[in-house]
């Protein structure tokens, strides 16, 4: 199978609507058009609780990580599972069968580098929890345990550039999908995480 194969197979996998589906066929809804209608495990979760939540979150992990898990295992280029990473959050982001419409693909990301460098993954998995109990703000811990993420991984892999070149695009690229996000935190208007359906119908 080409390289070409691959990118195609890793976009598709992360373009699976795992968020979508459950809600519209679990619930019964079109999560576009509830709470933020964003379309990951955290408007779920404020919407369908973690009984939609966590299994949706879970699946979206894996869609990074397992396309990554197969290309290191049959691709013989040392960069092939990082470009198949990045092909699976890319398919998250923008999935084709939702007229490119998804969601910010953190869990999808965190699949991916947990299959690169879970060490460095635990470390921005602590930031990530530490500034989410801290604040209550979703979008800032992800933000912040997205970067943190190359850091860690410069400090715990040191010869591994691979890695820290992947933190730091899928870090950026973390930040752009959360644009609306950091306008509402600066203007005090950012949906705290934890409260339901109610209150996140105003985080529009």
């Amino acid at each position: 199978m080409s390289l070409v194969a691959w990118l195609l197979g890793a976009y598709l996998a992360g373009s699976i609507p795992t968020s979508f589906l459950a809600a519209r066929y679990g619930a019964g809804i079109d999560l576009r058009e509830h709470g933020s209608k964003n379309l990951g495990a955290t408007n779920v979760y404020r919407v369908l609780g973690w009984r939609y939540a966590v299994p949706v979150g879970l699946f979206d992990v894996a869609k990074g990580a397992v396309p990554v898990f197969l290309a290191a295992a049959f691709l013989p280029q040392p960069w092939a599972p990082l470009a198949i990473g990045v092909a699976a959050v890319v398919g998250h982001v923008f999935p084709v069968f939702l007229k490119f419409r998804g969601g910010k693909g953190v869990a999808t990301a965190a699949g991916v580098v947990l299959a690169l460098a879970p060490a460095a993954l635990g470390i921005a998995a602590l930031v990530w929890l530490g500034v989410l109990l801290g604040t209550g703000y979703m979008s800032l811990a992800s933000m912040l345990g997205a970067v943190t993420f190359p850091v860690a991984a410069w400090l715990v892999y040191p010869g591994d550039g691979y890695a820290l070149a992947v933190g730091i695009g899928l870090a950026l690229f973390i930040v752009y999908t959360h644009r609306s996000n950091i306008r509402r935190l600066l203007s005090g208007t950012e949906n705290r995480f934890g409260r339901r359906a109610r209150q996140a119908e105003r985080d529009a």
